[in-house]
């Protein structure tokens, strides 16, 4: 397939995937050349082609963008929601054609869903795990069928598929006083939280589909797909409060539900000898929703938050002179803590955190639930002009319906405002608790350096029963939301109209071109209400845009014999900007330890790139693969998420903001080697290697702005989440019924959060990450065979830093080796 395609793009099958420890469909893709992901508690769930930030690679199903809806509110689909078993193969294209949509700047990842077989095929599978750091099991099944009937003409295949998963992770999070007045003491250290999430994740998926040839020039289809993932992690986060001098304790119920549903119609046409069509109907959508706690009203429900604090009698003796706790090495006068060996220091030997001085100082119910709705209609011609020439057009509309809220529901009680006659303060002691989980392995990797934050938590349905309103009225709690919370949902709907025109020439035998362009015309609604903290009047508003992309595309291949293809390519992409990001409004969240607000842009422009690539490809014998290869994007209006401090009616926030940047640039070469040794004798003959590696540099410049708006200096930096280089690597061998390959993925380091203001002195950055798998099987039969897997053999820590210093940790994440022991039985 990637021989003959017209596209600069790579493929991986079914079976390949098989062969790797890799449950969804991020941590598959990650094996591929130029690809790097984002792991969320060990799993990978966003994909970067060529070091690109995530949201420039369109994730398509079936050919088709796929809905979005987190709570990031990007567009780039979190894929650990979507299990490997649903693919049939997938496409990466990093040099698109005008059949392909065009959002795709990075490139684009097609799944292709399982299709009906020639033969009849059921396929089981069946699996056990362990979570090292959880300290329990988990479990996976599949089951695959396909068949023809009628004389071949109606086919039909269903997969399912389970996979439930316990997870832990610890995870050390550092807030920094970069909105601190004096320059000396941003690098002061507000809190430390230890956090540990200990949860289950289960998917559960089936995806099915019917082909049915009417006669050799008419064939009908239909998919569908049915995912529900649910994510639940109760979260337990130990805070040293340095700004406010005392301990705080945070208890969350985390139960995230995320549904993708969807089903496609469609049909394959020809008429005469020269003219086939093709047309579907697409109707896709995902839901992110949190419904919790099950005593509240439906309205009321969302992710319950119970937090206690325990002011010091004496104070942190790890102070520096002027009263600022820092690293030690940016401490003025030498004395400050070591991020992963905290000694507090504390004056005052009693104050170690204590249950029964631990008081529920606020409730929280935050409402994050998201929708994504989308109903895709296309058709494609193709016309054999010539035996050498080929003209395809076609057209695409897409409406898009999507809703998001982001509002957090808050509760004081009186006795913490000071309200005379008010219940007393509830002290955690007081209240149903249950050991803290797994304590004996907190942050072991580094010598468990938190254990003394380390209290038992109040159990799940304690904080249920919290927040039932009679309790809340008993204890005097009363709800304190903020008035702005009517700014804190927004609707969106977006109309895409697109079309492409393309030639594909044979020049000769040799020789191919393919020219043509794209055309997409957005037009987006967005609507939220603004609110007036002066009048305290709330207000209705609705704003509309509209842009075109316009994408001329060129390609040219030329094989100089069987085996060995050169191919060049021009192409104009775009990616656009977040429905969320054009949110006419504004969300104020005050819960935090510092006030932020998230602001939108409407007047956000949608990035736009022109790109050239360069490829080399020499096919070896027995699937074996040598690539190399060049690429440049000269990038404009590129998008940027701002973060700044800013001091409003005397309170200092942290404030969010996308924005766009006139220029950058993306210069990269990429090299990949699959090889067998099967000239190699004897046992030795099953040996192979999988090597690829991507070597990236990036210019980005962000200006500087004084108060009158005049530009004060430009920084130089890389994009966002753009590593200079990337490699997979994998050691094989498969002979005699056995296999085994033991696999590395590596992503350098690279920038992950530009401050504007204040420059990369405060830019937050992502340290180097490497991680190891290892699988193995072995048949025992033609239609048996047994499997392990394990995953991060390295158990390698995700690191974030503040500035140029890395030991200025921001956020540091540890989430234990897991893996598996299965059976997979071919029945037919």
């Amino acid at each position: 397939m990637k021989k003959k395609s017209l596209a600069i793009m790579d493929v991986l099958s079914a079976d390949a995937v098989g062969k790797l420890p890799d449950r969804n469909a991020a941590e598959a893709v990650q094996r591929m050349p130029s690809v790097s992901v984002n792991r969320y508690h060990g799993e990978a769930n966003q994909v970067s082609v060529r070091g690109t930030p995530y949201g420039w690679t369109s994730t398509l199903y079936n050919g088709t963008r796929l809905p979005s809806a987190s709570v990031a509110g990007t567009r780039n689909t979190l894929l650990d929601a979507i299990p490997t078993e649903m693919i049939q193969y997938i496409q990466l294209s990093k040099a698109i054609t005008p059949d392909m949509e065009g959002d795709a700047i990075g490139g684009s990842v097609n799944f292709i869903s399982r299709s009906a077989p020639k033969k009849t095929m059921l396929n089981a599978s069946l699996g056990g795990g362990y979570n090292q750091k959880a300290e329990k099991g988990s479990y996976n099944a599949s089951l695959v069928y396909g068949q023809r009937f009628f004389k071949d003409k109606l086919g039909v295949v269903l997969a399912a598929s389970v996979w439930d998963r316990n997870f832990a992770t610890d995870e050390m999070v550092v807030d920094y006083n970069i909105n601190a007045p004096v320059q000396s003491q941003k690098y002061g250290i507000n809190t430390v939280n230890a956090k540990r999430y200990f949860g289950e994740r289960i998917t559960k998926a089936i995806s099915g589909a019917i082909d049915f040839e009417l006669n050799d020039k008419n064939k009908f289809f239909a998919k569908f797909l049915y995912d529900k993932f649910r994510d639940v992690r109760p979260v337990y986060e130990s805070f040293y409060d340095f700004a406010k001098k005392r301990y705080t304790f945070s208890y969350r119920y985390s139960d995230y539900k995320t549904d993708l549903n969807g089903v496609e119609i469609g049909g394959e046409h020809r008429i005469g000898s020269k003219l086939k069509f093709d047309w579907s109907f697409a109707n896709n959508e995902m839901t992110y929703l949190l419904d919790t706690p099950p005593n509240m009203p439906s309205d009321m429900r969302g992710l319950p938050i119970a937090q206690f604090s325990q002011k010091l009698v004496g104070d942190f003796g790890v102070r520096s002179s002027d009263g600022a706790v820092y690293n030690t090495f940016d401490s003025p006068d030498g004395n400050g803590v070591n991020i992963y060996n905290i000694d507090p220091k504390l004056t005052n030997p009693t104050d170690v955190m204590d249950p029964a001085r631990l008081t529920l100082q606020q409730l929280v119910i935050t409402k994050l639930d998201q929708r994504d709705h989308d109903k895709v209609g296309q058709i494609n011609f193709n016309y054999d002009a010539t035996e050498k020439f080929v003209i395809k057009a076609g057209s695409k509309l897409r409406f898009k319906d999507y809703q998001g809220q982001q509002t957090p529901i808050v509760y004081l009680p009186g006795a913490a405002l000071g309200i005379p006659g008010s219940p007393a303060l509830i002290p955690m002691s007081s209240l149903q608790t249950e050991p803290y989980p797994n304590a004996n392995n907190f942050f072991s990797e580094i010598g468990s350096p938190f254990n003394n934050l380390i209290v038992n938590p109040i159990t799940k349905n304690q904080l249920f029963d919290i927040f039932t309103p009679s309790y809340l009225k008993a204890n005097g709690f009363a709800d304190y939301s903020p008035a702005s919370n009517v700014t804190t949902k927004f609707k969106g709907e977006e109309n895409v109209f697109s079309a492409y025109v393309m030639g594909v020439y044979d020049l000769s035998d040799k020789t191919k071109i393919i020219a043509g362009a794209r055309n997409e015309e957005t037009n987006v609604t967005m609507s939220s209400t603004a609110y007036n903290s002066q009048t305290k009047v709330a207000t209705p508003i609705t704003k509309t845009s509209s842009y075109n992309a316009f994408l001329p595309m060129l390609h040219l291949k030329y094989a100089f014999n069987e085996n060995i293809n050169f191919r060049a390519a021009y192409t104009r992409t775009f990616s656009r900007p977040n429905l969320p990001d054009l949110n006419p409004s504004e969300i104020i969240d005050i819960t935090a330890g510092v006030p932020k607000i998230t602001r939108g842009n409407t007047d956000l422009k949608p990035t736009f790139s022109n790109n050239l690539d360069f490829m080399g490809e020499y096919f070896l014998k027995d699937i074996g693969l040598i690539t190399a290869g060049v690429f440049y994007k000269d990038i404009s209006d590129y998008i940027f998420r701002d973060i700044s401090a800013e001091r409003i009616n005397n309170v200092n926030y942290i404030v969010t903001q996308p924005k766009n940047i006139k220029d950058a640039s993306l210069l990269g070469f990429e090299f990949g080697i699959t090889k067998r040794f099967t000239e190699w004798s004897g046992f030795w003959g099953g040996f192979g290697i999988d090597f690829n590696t991507s070597i990236i540099k990036s210019k980005l410049e962000v200006s500087r702005y004084d108060a009158q708006g005049n530009v004060t200096t430009t920084d130089k930096t890389t994009l966002p989440n753009q590593s200079k280089l990337l490699f997979n690597s994998s050691l094989f061998y498969e002979k005699y019924g056995f296999m085994f390959r033991i696999a590395g993925n590596y992503r350098g380091k690279s920038v992950e959060t530009i401050n504007q203001n204040l420059g990369p002195d405060y830019y937050i950055s992502a340290k180097n990450n490497f991680t190891v798998d290892f699988s193995a099987d072995y048949s025992i039969s033609n239609k048996i065979k047994v499997f392990m897997e394990v995953r991060n053999l390295t158990n390698e820590p995700f690191k974030q830093y503040l500035g140029n210093n890395q030991g200025r940790i921001t956020s540091s994440e540890w989430s234990s080796i897991n893996g598996q022991l299965g059976l997979k039985y071919q029945i037919l």
